[in-house]
């Protein structure tokens, strides 16, 4: 874990461990009663014809573990048919170390509710998707060393994979430019709507390198706040014109920034690889230090290593599952090939397309490592996703009162977990409500699909994510919601957000990015009566033309209490209301945005939102940004100060109107300009010191100190 950035908050939060660890499966009390657990156990070394009653294999080679997990599922769901005492007891499968490919994926039913599949002591088991690279070759082509591999099936497809992790590191697939981005200069042709996609853009001279292999590459293009993948069909050198098989998300606009890969003109640098489709080839420039013997390499395969399925519908749920010290590792997934393929697979809004080269928000489309329908009553507990092409955890429809607990989610090709679905459900039981995400640390992802979120929220009420920590996406952190507008039928509604330390989104710790537009650590849409936004740790937050706010709430955002948060180093402000109603944001924190400090987009009839006893400190751009002309909003009782030498608050301008103008019209009536004395403000540390003037306001001293994740016993 890297501690640059964290300040002096999350740091404390982080070691200090000041609130109790969470809850754990292994605090419950037997029931004497109780019929004994069921277990068996699997090993890399097993066999799938033995008991799976042993531990180890036998000395005598007769008996000992399964081989697979299939095979441990169906030994249990074979002894509860048989034995009606076996029937009500909780089974345990208990997972050996080692790593574990799947030639499909794991999948359990409502038959399998009561059941433990957990690692074996301090073991380490890994469930993979991928597929292992067999013995590498080394061959020199002029001053390179390349690694080379065949990969067996795929040439017969010529169907590409995308991911590549050698010795459990994401290798680049051949890039360029191999750092940072180029731009559009121009684009040939306009679309009507800007929602309108296109195929073709203009490449400024000597942006791209031209040969043989270019039109077996892709272009990857960021506009607005999406991720375009898109096919290049034909280049065109003399009016410098990319052509693409797929058409963008939306209408492209000169200088948006996009990188092109899968051609073997871009391999040119260390830990960057290409696959030779004609001959079925993996080519890999190794990094320095890396070797071939013994290097491991594993590339993407299936798109999912579990899949749980309940029949919600039909009241069919599979319940009380706990999965526990498993990683789940190395999904793949890629658009559908033609109209046929993008219909079975049109599992949300929008539906994937095979004419277009993205989804429209969110990247909500790509599945995950494990997903799940029907779930209920379950947990996953130490777990690890990582090394991913896809999501990691989807918790969909009927989903209920499941627990995600001191996991990690880390390099993922999308985000860390979706819960809900963007369908409006109207039946109880197929609504996916009253999950929880605690004590998480989701970091690294959208590697491939850049506009993915950490923690997704749909159309589902009563979640509770706490304690958890969102470093280095693309996009949003968390997002709340997926109604646009004041829809009653919304359902994202009673969502509790506590104690969560969220940073480093749109711009990376390394430095790389900002690409994309329109983000928030927290973003909000629709109907949320009774969410709570509180006690969160926001910080270097950062969009590319407009859009990196710490607290955003979109379209329609209405109900929301945000509370106790402090919201530091954004690009275009703390704070941000496109248009919502019935809002209330106080006893915040708000400091050191670039642009403007809180921003209005739209103006109603209706009143926005209060804002008030909230503390703004900042030390360039605007206090007001946007639109506050109506005066249709409440906002009183605040403390601002500007830091830049000179500044003085009786010129500055609320929106376009003079101090005195603004409180005749009934704004700030109550509030104070004033240097509210923070320890350290520009090294994070926002404690008081004594004599600040924040007590005039009724300000309560912000205690941030347990954000984060809390400390957790393993129980398995």
């Amino acid at each position: 874990m890297s501690w640059a950035g964290l300040g002096w908050v999350g740091a404390i939060g982080l070691l200090s461990g000041v609130a109790a660890g969470a809850p754990s499966e292994g605090s419950r009390i037997p029931d004497p009663g109780a019929p004994r657990p069921i277990v068996f156990y699997v090993a890399t070394n097993g066999n799938d014809a033995w008991s799976g009653r042993q531990s180890v294999p036998l000395r005598g080679g007769e008996d000992g573990p399964f081989a697979s997990l299939a095979r441990a599922v169906q030994a249990v769901r074979e002894l509860r048919a048989k034995d009606t005492a076996a029937a009500r007891a909780r089974a345990v499968i208990q997972v050996r170390g080692g790593t574990y490919f799947l030639p499909e994926p794991l999948v359990l039913t409502s038959v399998d509710s009561n059941l433990e599949i957990v690692a074996h002591g301090n073991e380490q088991p890994i469930l993979s998707a991928g597929r292992r690279i067999p013995e590498w070759q080394v061959e020199v082509q002029g001053d390179r060393t390349l690694w080379i591999a065949p990969v067996p099936g795929l040439r017969e497809s010529r169907e590409p994979f995308r991911q590549l992790w050698i010795n459990g590191r994401r290798a680049v697939r051949a890039r360029h430019p191999n750092r940072g981005y180029l731009a559009v200069e121009s684009l040939p042709d306009r679309t009507a709507q800007w929602h309108e996609g296109q195929r073709r853009i203009r490449y400024k001279a000597g942006d791209v390198p031209l040969g043989p292999t270019l039109t077996l590459a892709e272009a990857v293009v960021m506009s607005r706040w999406t991720d375009s993948h898109l096919p290049i069909t034909e280049v065109n050198a003399a009016e410098r014109i990319l052509s693409f098989g797929k058409r963008s998300v939306f209408q492209m606009d000169p200088g948006d920034p996009y990188y092109l890969e899968g051609a073997r003109e871009f391999l040119d640098a260390p830990g960057e690889w290409w696959w030779e489709a004609e001959t079925g080839r993996l080519l890999y420039l190794p990094r320095p230090g890396e070797t071939p013997v013994g290097s491991e390499g594993i590339i993407g395969g299936l798109p999912a290593v579990v899949e749980i399925r309940g029949r919600p519908e039909a009241g069919e749920f599979v319940e009380r599952v706990r999965f526990a010290g498993l990683t789940f590792a190395h999904t793949e997934w890629w658009f559908p090939r033609d109209a046929e393929e993008a219909r079975r697979l049109a599992m949300a809004w929008p539906a994937p397309s095979h004419e277009v080269g993205g989804f429209a928000q969110a990247a909500v489309g790509v599945p995950a490592a494990v997903r799940a329908t029907g779930l209920r009553d379950s947990r996953f507990e130490g777990c690890r996703f990582v090394q991913l092409g896809t999501y990691g955890l989807e918790l969909g429809r009927g989903c209920q009162s499941n627990r995600v607990v001191a996991c990690e989610f880390a390099d993922l090709g999308a985000g860390g977990i979706k819960m809900g679905e963007t369908q409006i459900r109207t039946r109880a039981e197929e609504i996916a409500r009253a999950n929880e995400v605690a004590d998480c640390h989701l970091h690294h992802g959208g590697r491939i699909f850049h506009s993915a979120v950490a923690i997704w929220i749909g159309q589902s009420p009563d979640n509770r994510i706490l304690h958890n920590h969102v470093h280095d996406f693309y996009y949003t952190g968390i997002s709340v919601g997926w109604t646009w507008g004041y829809d009653p039928r919304a359902l994202a509604t009673n969502q509790l957000v506590a104690g969560n330390h969220v940073h480093h989104i749109g711009v990376q710790s390394d430095g790389d990015g900002p690409i994309l537009s329109d983000m928030g650590g927290i973003y909000t849409l629709g109907r949320q009566v009774g969410t709570r936004i509180v006690q969160n740790l926001w910080h270097d937050i950062a969009g590319l033309r407009y859009g990196g706010w710490g607290i955003y709430f979109d379209e329609g955002t209405a109900g929301i209490l945000a509370e106790s948060n402090l919201v530091y180093r954004t690009t275009h402000g703390g704070f941000h209301q496109h248009y919502g109603a019935t809002n209330v944001v106080r006893n915040n924190i708000f400091a050191f945005a670039r642009d403007h400090q809180l921003q209005r987009s739209r103006e109603e009839e209706h009143i926005s939102f209060i804002f008030t006893n909230n503390i703004v400190l900042f030390d360039q751009g605007v206090l007001l940004g946007g639109s506050w002309n109506n005066d249709r909003f409440v906002i009183d009782g605040n403390l601002y100060w500007d830091l830049r030498p000179g500044a003085n608050w009786e010129n500055w301008k609320f929106g376009s109107r003079s101090w005195a103008d603004w409180r005749a019209r009934g704004h700030d009536r109550h509030s104070l300009f004033g240097d509210p004395l923070f320890v350290g403000a520009r090294e994070g540390d926002f404690r008081l010191a004594p004599g600040s003037p924040a007590r005039f306001i009724g300000f309560q001293p912000l205690d941030l100190r347990g954000v984060g994740p809390r400390s957790a016993r393993r129980t398995w």
